[in-house]
């Protein structure tokens, strides 16, 4: 197991989050401007809108380094976190966000928060570093994959099923001249795993 715990490590010393595999968290705690508390809950309501959910994760897709996102509003509606969990550098994952779609929801919701200075603020990675705490412990379900790999596999997997359930792959697989290979372990295992 490649979790981290103990004193902070990062694939990117110069930034905190900590790495398992080629998986960075990514985990912000502010202050929520007095009195901003339910406007933030409406901007992070309309992040989940039907209509702007496609937008978002369109913009996602794009960056395509994004494992999964956590926005919690939380101490009386006093304080916010943010967390992530992405692949790559640090730099990268915000300079990324600061070019999509996401970069202007990112905007909208840090707006209630004090000192917040703007996404595309030349000092806007100096105030996350300011406001990030790493875990104590990160760990990842699959440390090894990057989310493309993930897509990757999945589009894989999506095709194989549909060959599967085709009247041709079962034909191939009674017919004789195929017995060398459908009975070989590598062939065996791949049919195995599909069914699991």
């Amino acid at each position: 197991m490649t979790a981290t715990s103990g004193a902070p490590q990062s694939a990117h010393p110069e930034r905190p989050g900590r790495s398992d595999g080629v998986c960075t968290e990514f985990t912000v705690f502010t202050r929520i401007k007095p009195g901003e508390g339910d406007a933030l809950r409406k901007d992070l309501a309309a992040l989940s809108d039907a209509g702007d959910d496609a937008r978002v994760h369109a913009a996602v897709r794009q960056i395509g380094t994004l494992h999964d996102a956590r926005h919690v509003i939380f101490d009386d509606d006093t304080r916010f976190m943010f967390a992530s969990v992405f692949d790559g550098s640090w730099d990268s994952y915000i300079d990324d966000f600061a070019q999509t779609v996401v970069g202007a929801r990112f905007d909208k919701v840090f707006s209630h928060s004090e000192g917040f200075p703007g996404v595309t603020d030349p000092h806007v990675k100096d105030w996350f570093v300011a406001h990030q705490a790493p875990a104590e412990v990160f760990l990842s379900a699959y440390p090894d994959l990057t989310v493309q790999q993930i897509w990757k596999d999945q589009r894989v997997d999506d095709a194989f099923q549909e060959v599967l359930d085709t009247p041709a792959f079962r034909a191939a697989l009674d017919n004789p001249a195929n017995a060398e290979l459908v009975s070989s372990p590598a062939f065996q295992k791949l049919l195995q795993e599909a069914e699991a």
